[in-house]
């Protein structure tokens, strides 16, 4: 998800000695080795690698429906997505001290709106992002980190990643209407009726095409230059062009039409709409609880490797491997993610796409400073997000699902005891549009054949407690029926 820009030789002098002002003093940038400028630079960097988020998770979150059937308002979700990252990546910058820019992160509200949001209401889905965040921050303080780490096992963390990649990407495809849904066989067919025959799915293989080009050449802001130029295409393309308000060939959840002025204040309506417990009465305890260990999973582990490897990258790991501030890092990661859930824009973690800004120079929380600023500046320009149609937005989903989909790589194929939980968990996320299915499928059939193996020792017992409630998960409806509660 990140393409990092290599500092020109010798663009990293030492600081001039002499006194240290106090932005020096409270960032250590003479420890460190750099300078405010190249922090500032490497932030602004950070903020236009990521910037594409500001548009895409108000498409992901809005494009979904709760169980009552209701939507959240784009516009309101652009104001939120934009807070949020402001907030959490400058109290990160502040507290943890690293350059390390947080936003919603994608994956994590894909499973809030298609999995959270169509058993329950969307402030009773916040509440379980509330109460995930509230739980990593418990983890962090803990220490309990190392006991879940132990227990899941590492093959299927790379494939709960490439697992979430498949699902994101086949999203991207539905939501462009690349890939539709039939009555008849086949189940998903290419376009409408089989043909790629409209003027939205051009926009959609354009935005594509341009966005892996751009990528692949290691162009700044790859994602976000391409969305934009998708974004003008459909502007031009529906004033010129007859598009179906509706239905097959249409635009969708949004129209891409010039609004009538470019700035606005910002629309604050679905910050605190959060109800922390009522998911559990409305979907049923044992559903909710899956769902929000699927949150606690994917929230916990990816910002564990996302922060370990920008650290890495960054030169900021001491002789043993360890992060500076990690308990801090960890800490304001954790109450980041509940804040999302608390602006009803999803729980945010650590972006990848902070390795950009590290390239460019950035080492410390500075970087955050000026990362932060500019989300805050977006929080009036809601008006131009809500232009951008699914189509020219969605392709982010394929290439960032493409790139997930690399740590299949890491697998050991040879040993069917990861083989199988992985593919399994890899392909029942995708074809069952379920991340938590997807999940569960790869931890029981880890632990029944590390079993049938005669190596049950070698599954952790906090393991064994995850596959029995997933076990009850999916034979919930059977357990019911026979009890007669439905």
């Amino acid at each position: 998800m990140s393409h990092t820009t290599t500092a020109e030789p010798g663009d990293t002098p030492s600081p001039a000695p002499g006194p240290r002002g106090p932005l020096d003093r409270f960032f250590d940038l003479t420890g460190r080795g750099t300078t405010v400028a190249r922090e500032l630079r490497g932030g602004v960097t950070t903020f236009f690698a990521m910037a594409y988020i500001i548009l895409l998770n108000p498409i992901i979150l809005g494009g979904a429906k709760d169980v009552t059937g209701a939507t959240l308002s784009i516009p309101q979700l652009t104001t939120m997505t934009a807070l949020s990252a402001a907030i959490a990546t400058v109290v990160m910058g502040l507290v943890g001290n690293a350059p390390m820019a947080l936003a919603a992160g994608l994956g994590i509200n894909a499973v809030v709106a298609f999995q959270a949001a169509p058993v329950m209401t969307w402030p009773q889905a916040m509440g379980l992002v509330v109460i995930e965040g509230v739980i990593i921050v418990l983890l962090a303080l803990t220490g309990v980190r190392e006991l879940i780490m132990n227990a899941i096992p590492l093959a299927l963390k790379h494939a709960i990643a490439a697992g979430i990649g498949a699902f994101i990407a086949l999203v991207g495809l539905v939501d462009a209407g690349f890939v539709t849904s039939s009555a008849t066989a086949p189940p998903l067919s290419l376009g409408v009726g089989g043909k790629l025959s409209t003027w939205p799915v051009a926009v959609f293989a354009f935005s594509l095409v341009l966005m892996i080009v751009l990528y692949v050449r290691r162009v700044p802001g790859s994602i976000l230059l391409s969305i934009v130029a998708a974004t003008v295409l459909a502007v031009v393309i529906h004033a010129n062009a007859s598009v179906p308000a509706k239905g097959p060939g249409s635009w969708g959840v949004v129209t891409p039409e010039l609004p009538d002025r470019l700035f606005a204040m910002p629309d604050f309506g679905l910050f605190g709409r959060v109800d922390l417990f009522g998911g559990f009465g409305r979907a049923g305890f044992v559903t909710a609880l899956v769902v929000l260990f699927t949150l606690v999973l994917s929230g916990f582990f990816d910002a564990m490797g996302t922060i370990l490897g920008i650290s890495d990258e960054a030169g900021l790991l001491d002789e043993k491997g360890r992060v500076p501030n990690l308990g801090r890092v960890l800490t304001v990661d954790g109450i980041s993610a509940a804040f999302g859930g608390v602006t009803s824009s999803s729980a945010n973690t650590v972006f990848v796409e902070s390795a950009a800004g590290v390239g460019e120079g950035a080492r410390t929380g500075l970087a955050n400073l000026a990362t932060g600023a500019l989300f805050g500046v977006t929080l009036f320009l809601t008006p131009l997000a809500a232009v951008v149609p699914a189509q020219a937005a969605a392709p982010a989903l394929v290439l960032v699902g493409a790139l997930m989909m690399a740590q299949v790589a890491k697998l050991d194929w040879a040993d069917l005891g990861i083989a199988i939980p992985a593919f399994l968990t890899v392909v029942f996320m995708p074809f069952t549009y379920s991340i938590t299915n997807g999940i569960g499928a790869g931890v029981v059939s880890y632990a029944l054949i590390r079993a049938a193996q005669g190596r049950a020792r070698d599954v952790n017992w906090l393991l064994w407690v995850v596959a029995a409630v997933f076990l009850v998960y999916f034979g919930l409806n059977v357990v019911e029926q026979v009890l007669g509660v439905r």
